[in-house]
């Protein structure tokens, strides 16, 4: 079954989207902010089928969030690291912990706390305005057409009318 790409699309949710491609993926970024580096450990942690998990740890290469470093030459292994783009995903998985934490976790609480080095506090993730510092909530916040959507877009009608421009 092929799948419809949204590498092009005109929103970074959907070309994000595009890029992690399914479920495992943030899984296995999940791990490597946990720690993991090694093949044999994603596959381990995450009980992943190996051509599955090469598929996903080729494309998290390929698209520059993890670079492959030899660790043995002989047979040639690599260690899977986070590169700076790697590293800057660490907010989108921390949104989905506080959404999960908020909404699915169970009565006996988070599975998983972050706990801030900085300050020492266990913490979470939240959305605050980079302008003001306060909270964005959906209520308060509505999307704007930016300078890198298509001109011939942003001339529809239709599409002004959904921005409110």
């Amino acid at each position: 079954m092929r799948r419809t790409s949204f590498a092009d699309w005109p929103c970074s949710i959907a070309r994000t989207m595009d890029l992690l491609g399914d479920w495992w993926t943030p899984l296995v970024l999940r791990e490597a902010f946990y720690g993991i580096r090694r093949f044999d450990a994603f596959q381990r942690e995450l009980g992943i089928a190996r051509n599955t998990l090469t598929d996903r740890l080729r494309r998290l290469v390929d698209e520059g969030l993890l670079e492959k470093r030899p660790y043995q030459r002989d047979p040639v292994r690599f260690d899977y690291v986070l590169t700076e783009k790697g590293r800057d995903f660490f907010g989108v998985l921390a949104a989905m912990n506080q959404w999960g934490d908020r909404w699915l976790a169970g009565a006996d609480g988070p599975p998983v706390l972050f706990h801030h080095e900085r300050c020492g506090q266990d913490s979470h993730a939240e959305v605050v305005c980079a302008g003001c510092g306060e909270p964005m909530t959906a209520a308060d916040t509505r999307p704007r057409i930016g300078p890198g959507y298509p001109r011939r877009l942003a001339e529809r009608a239709d599409v002004r009318r959904r921005f409110g421009d």
